[in-house]
């Protein structure tokens, strides 16, 4: 059975930083680009990044690009998103995603994971 858990959510002020993980089971990690997404209450929800499954193709939403990092640890079954910078504007429920074998499609924002997880709520206070 597949299971995919985030952690490392929580309150922080403007212009701080935390690093969410997230850790799989059920399947081989290494196969898979794996994404982290987010939804803000009353908005979409929103791609914020994708690694593919070597970790050496990386891509981020406009809004958090040179604010986010994105990695993975194969051996741990373990994605990452460290966020720098925070601004309220980044307030959201973030989901990791199994995205897809292999590599992020040119639509991986926008098109369906193979698996979600709960979520772990930031909140960035002003």
């Amino acid at each position: 059975q597949e299971q995919v858990v985030e952690s490392g959510g929580g309150l922080v002020q403007a212009g701080g930083s935390l690093r969410l993980s997230c850790t799989v089971s059920g399947l081989f990690f290494p196969d898979y680009a794996m994404g982290w997404f987010r939804q803000a209450p009353g908005k979409e929800r929103e791609g914020v990044s994708c690694i593919s499954w070597t970790g050496d193709s990386t891509y981020y939403a406009e809004s958090v690009k040179g604010r986010f990092t994105i990695s993975r640890a194969n051996s741990q079954r373990t994605l990452y998103l460290q966020m720098y910078n925070l601004s309220p504007e980044d307030t959201a429920m973030y989901y990791c995603a199994v995205v897809a074998r292999g590599y992020c499609s040119s639509s991986w924002a926008t098109s369906e994971p193979r698996h979600w997880g709960h979520g772990t709520q930031v909140t960035v206070s002003s």
